[in-house]
């Protein structure tokens, strides 16, 4: 049968092919355009910017670490110092087979291989898997050799010098130079907005002390080298640079500046191992009545150099459980009563105030009943009239409760405060907290209750509210060494740098002198720092001195004041009972004794000590007597030791 079709319909079906392929033309027409326009901006428009780009990928980049400045004491003696160190290092991103590295490098570093895999992927999981994982620090000369043979056969294995920081005493001043440790993650971004530097992880940052003060200059500068790498990472032929269209040059770091201090080692080093001898734990600072601080000691001490590995939880847990508190700065960051060594400056208030004169007595028994109660001297001796040189030399309390309540609270603190007390030295480390020098209005605001009679007898003995740092009472009693100026406490000699940071060397600073202006409210003439000085010489060298022990050959000599504080209240039936018997540690009173050396009755030095729950103010004797010989032995050359005492001024 012959089929016919309908007429037209090849011509309908000729347009239709027709239309279609036009349309297909036109599609791959601009297709083609689109990707001839692409190829031609990317190779011919940014052609070059591409090839760097991709030849640069042949680079790896590495940071070089900057030698952080070293510190040394006023004698030119290295305290803090750089040692070089190699550590072994893992790559995630050129890894290929973890298994088979961990099991070749487990035996090599002395680890198992789950500690290896397991470091390696917790680290790529908090960091990426660029960043380079610190697999063991501190390499062995054997270990190295051996890493670096395991490298040729594992990619992303490689070995890394670093700087280690080094404390090479240990402890015996961790508190003042503080330590350096690697940046945290959570420091990165806090530390870039306020010091404008761009951390970055695996930096080292100063911590605690003068490491942390003063970062900034220690640090230096960073550099950054490039090499050549393979597909797997390794590093290539330095030959191969020359294929690199770009010459990119290395740039050396810039070492950090070096930091002098005042501290004298070997003063530092007689206070510290007087702590050891006489079993105390407390704080002490030794300085020219000037300012230079020369021994800064706070024990028990830690050790800095645990701070360049990883500190590992069982030695935390041992530092926050120790009740003593060694991470803690107890020079400057813990405030405590002064008890009698605050005396001598109700002393001066009363004598300046015209409350008492050199001469005049008063009657001191054993007690005295004021506000219902009965109120005890440290003795149960009764003293008789006696003038204020005696009342020092004996530390009458009932004498001095006599002065807090003709004086009361504001005129004290008026004094207090003018010899450095109740504020903050501003020396230049973390931490100092200000102390506490009580008013009439500051008790309105603390507890909106009006100032109690009581509260002056507490106040005149260095009790109750008030509450001062080791480093405020070396402050005080250098200012009565001087009779009367107030010099800023300081602890750099010189910073040699750039000439940027480059600093002269130490000069005093006299905040004020507290004898020279007549009109100045807190004026204390000059002659009743004098007697009060005769008072703290009988102290030390008077037949019924409190601090006897700590006699020297003339023409050498130490005047001071012994303080005993309370750390809680004592029924009457109680206040004579032995501290020693107390069975909470806590409760036991503190120690003090704060004095200055002199050579032919020009003070040289002072030196301030605190032991903690000691019981008794002698056990803070011994060590400044300690420190002040040191000294002299070493500044004059001369031994010196005890004579026959005998009460003179």
């Amino acid at each position: 049968m012959k089929f016919s079709s309908t007429p037209g319909q090849d011509s309908n079906d000729s347009f239709f092919f027709d239309n279609n392929f036009a349309a297909a033309k036109i599609f791959l027409g601009f297709f083609f355009l689109i990707l001839f326009s692409r190829l031609w901006y990317l190779q011919i428009i940014n052609g070059e910017d591409f090839r760097k780009f991709s030849e640069k990928n042949l680079l790896k980049e590495s940071d070089v670490y900057a030698q952080r400045g070293k510190i040394f004491d006023r004698d030119g003696q290295v305290l803090v110092e750089n040692l070089p160190a190699y550590k072994a290092i893992i790559i995630p991103q050129y890894t290929t087979d973890l298994e088979a590295l961990a099991k070749d490098l487990a035996p090599v570093l002395d680890m198992t291989e789950d500690e290896i895999i397991k470091k390696v992927k917790k680290s790529r999981r908090q960091n990426g898997r660029f960043f380079a994982v610190d697999v063991k620090l501190h390499l062995t000369r054997d270990e190295l050799f051996k890493v670096d043979l395991i490298k040729l056969d594992h990619s992303g294995l490689d070995t890394q010098e670093f700087i280690l920081r080094h404390y090479p005493f240990g402890g015996k001043m961790a508190h003042v130079l503080g330590y350096a440790r690697e940046i945290s993650k959570h420091e990165i971004p806090i530390l870039r907005k306020k010091r404008n530097i761009n951390f970055k992880q695996k930096d080292i940052i100063g911590k605690k002390g003068l490491e942390e003060s003063f970062d900034t200059i220690l640090r230096g500068k960073k550099g950054q080298t490039f090499v050549i790498v393979d597909a797997k990472g390794r590093q290539r032929s330095p030959d191969s640079m020359n294929a690199i269209g770009e010459i990119l040059k290395n740039r050396p770091s810039s070492p950090g500046a070096n930091i002098y201090t005042t501290l004298d080692f070997d003063l530092q080093n007689a206070a510290y191992d007087s702590f050891i001898k006489h079993e105390r734990v407390g704080s002490l600072i030794a300085m020219t009545p000037q300012g230079e601080i020369l021994a800064w000691v706070s024990y028990p001490p830690f050790d800095p150099n645990v701070f360049s590995k990883r500190v590992s939880p069982k030695v935390w847990r041992k530092w926050l459980n120790n009740s003593d508190r060694p991470l803690g700065n107890k020079a400057i960051q813990d405030h405590y009563a002064p008890g009698s060594a605050f005396k001598p400056i109700v002393a001066l208030a009363a004598l300046q105030e015209k409350e008492i004169t050199e001469q005049k007595r008063v009657n001191a028994p054993s007690k005295i009943r004021f506000g219902g109660r009965w109120w005890h001297d440290h003795s149960r001796e009764d003293y008789g009239f006696i003038n204020v040189k005696e009342a020092l030399e004996r530390s009458s309390n009932i004498f001095f409760f006599k002065l807090g309540e003709a004086l009361g609270p504001d005129i004290i603190a008026k004094y207090a405060k003018a010899l450095g007390l109740g504020q903050k030295t501003n020396i230049p480390i973390r931490g100092e907290v200000s102390g506490r020098v009580p008013t009439t209005e500051w008790k309105m605001k603390r507890f909106g209750e009006p100032w109690q009679g009581g509260e002056s007898y507490n106040t005149a003995i260095g009790q109750g509210h008030v509450l001062t740092t080791t480093i405020q009472l070396a402050q005080v009693y250098s200012a009565i060494a001087l009779e009367g100026a107030v010099y800023q406490p300081q602890i750099i000699a010189k910073i040699e740098g750039d000439s940027d940071i480059s600093q002269s060397t130490f000069q005093p600073k006299l905040l004020r002198n507290v004898s020279e202006d007549k009109n100045a409210p807190y004026y204390i003439d000059k002659k009743h720092f004098k007697t009060v000085k005769k008072g703290l010489w009988r102290v030390v060298n008077g037949e019924k001195g409190t601090a006897r022990r700590a006699k020297l050959k003339k023409p050498f000599s130490i005047s001071g004041k012994t303080g005993t504080a309370q750390v809680r209240r004592f029924s009457a039936e109680n206040i004579y009972k032995k501290c020693k018997e107390l069975t909470n540690k806590k409760e036991k009173h503190n120690g003090w004794f704060a004095g200055f050396g002199s050579r032919d009755d020009k003070p040289e030095i002072t030196v301030a000590v605190l032991t903690e729950h000691s019981c008794t103010s002698a056990a803070a004797v011994p060590i400044v007597k300690d420190v002040i010989e040191a000294y002299f032995e070493k500044y004059h050359n001369m031994k010196v030791g005890k004579q026959k005492q005998v009460a003179k001024q």
